[in-house]
């Protein structure tokens, strides 16, 4: 009777004493994106952002010069001639009381409509991640569809509806306006970011006898700040270029 024979290991890849470990090739996707990381990039972008900016920085300059001086020469030409710069524009600029009235009726509205869009927005958007009540999910999918209506199909019947309020061509019926297109964007923002705020987390402010406005202002409100920025920025910028409303 004869023993089974075992079968002899295979042989391990020969790595001489001291020598480095063999690496895998990697692929040219990955060396280019390895690449991109590094600070040739980043000068790189930030060379384009200044490129980038010299109109905007041109017309800054050619703010502060003489219209006879814009109508000779670039705006670089202040830097050896410097006694270009003035500030008579400006001056007849602010003595204009239509120029001022009008910055002013936009900062009015804009401020406003920016605040309360944020406010209301963000307690809607915790109210539909974070809370139960009946027709949640129907009632979401109505402030979804309401992003794609155009604000030209509601123009006509909210100034009736203005009119008969006596609101029309006030700066409160503008706000308004802005608030009720601005809010659909903002709750369908503000609840997806919301939605991925840790459960656990807020179960254990509950544990501490936080209720639903204390868990709101002292927890969610704060992990919120870059989207509540992000969102005022939008706002902010869509109803100060607005001139149709």
């Amino acid at each position: 009777m004869t023993a089974l024979e075992t079968p002899a290991p295979a042989p391990a890849p020969k790595n001489p004493a001291g020598a480095a470990p063999v690496r895998a090739r990697r692929s040219v996707a990955a060396r280019v994106a390895s690449g991109a990381a590094g600070g040739a990039l980043r000068i790189f972008l930030l060379l384009v952002a200044l490129f980038w900016l010299v109109p905007t920085f041109g017309l800054l300059v050619s703010s502060f010069r003489d219209p006879t001086d814009i109508a000779e020469s670039g705006w670089w030409k202040v830097f050896s001639a410097p006694a270009q710069l003035t500030t008579k524009s400006y001056e007849s600029l602010l003595e204009n009381d239509g120029i001022t009235d009008a910055l002013f009726n936009t900062v009015w509205i804009t401020v406003p409509a920016t605040l309360l869009v944020v406010l209301i927005g963000a307690m809607a958007g915790y109210a539909f991640a974070w809370m139960d009540f009946k027709g949640r999910d129907w009632w979401f999918m109505v402030v979804v569809g309401l992003l794609v209506v155009p604000v030209q199909v509601a123009l006509i019947p909210l100034s009736g509806l203005f009119r008969d309020l006596g609101i029309f061509g006030d700066i409160i019926g503008v706000v308004l306006f802005h608030v009720g297109f601005g809010l659909p964007f903002a709750i369908f923002l503000l609840r997806n970011f919301f939605a991925e705020i840790p459960r656990e987390l807020l179960e254990a402010a509950r544990l501490d006898g936080a209720g639903e406005v204390r868990l709101f202002a002292t927890v969610v409100l704060p992990l919120a700040a870059p989207a509540l920025a992000s969102l005022g920025i939008f706002q902010f910028l869509w109803v100060w270029n607005d001139m149709l409303v």
